[in-house]
């Protein structure tokens, strides 16, 4: 009986699940969600802005290579690829509403983020490559004029460059997107459960 008592008191000694406020939890994953569709809107923004001036690039200055003009044509078919996929995500964040359905919007978040870690996890690096071999050939002709050691420096940046962002920048930007969608998805299955 003592060892019971014991039993007894130790499992009620043991602190109690917070219980979540659903006006918390929705104003927390409305604001998390805020954070992304804005730095989604800044890409677009600059995207827009970078894919306007690369056309201007390639439909108005006179290249005496086609390979030029070919090397900037890559790197704008690039830019328009992944300024498709980034408003796609944009409009999917975008068009759901967590209060209108809470459980409706975990499902359509976990899509998401799958579908976003599945895409991005191989278009990313067809991107680098293509936008670095874009920069390649759009440098054989602007440099054609230039000193050995200036044209080594120059490609030696695009592979550092694609160095970089390949294992420094993108597991650090993806895995921060990530948290953030983990830890709201994490409160919206608490949420579900303390309903069900």
């Amino acid at each position: 009986m003592k060892d019971f008592d014991h039993l007894m008191s130790v499992w009620q000694g043991q602190p109690k699940q917070d219980q979540l406020s659903v006006d918390e939890v929705l104003k927390q994953v409305k604001k998390g969600i805020r954070g992304i569709t804005n730095k989604l809107y800044w890409t677009i923004v600059a995207m827009v802005a970078i894919t306007i001036f690369a056309a201007i690039v390639t439909f108005f200055l006179a290249f005496k290579s086609t390979v030029t003009t070919a090397g900037i044509l890559i790197v704008l078919v690039t830019m328009l690829m992944y300024l498709s996929l980034t408003v796609r995500h944009y409009h999917i964040l975008g068009k759901h509403d967590a209060t209108l359905n809470p459980s409706e919007y975990l499902e359509s978040l976990k899509e998401y983020q799958k579908t976003r870690s599945r895409v991005i996890g191989w278009f990313y690096y067809i991107y680098i490559l293509l936008i670095s071999a874009g920069l390649a050939l759009y440098f054989i002709e602007v440099l054609e004029n230039s000193s050995l050691a200036f044209k080594i420096g120059t490609y030696s940046s695009i592979i550092i460059w694609f160095l970089f962002t390949t294992f420094y920048l993108k597991p650090r930007m993806f895995k921060n997107e990530e948290e953030k969608l983990n830890l709201m998805i994490d409160r919206l299955v608490r949420l579900k459960e303390q309903f069900d």
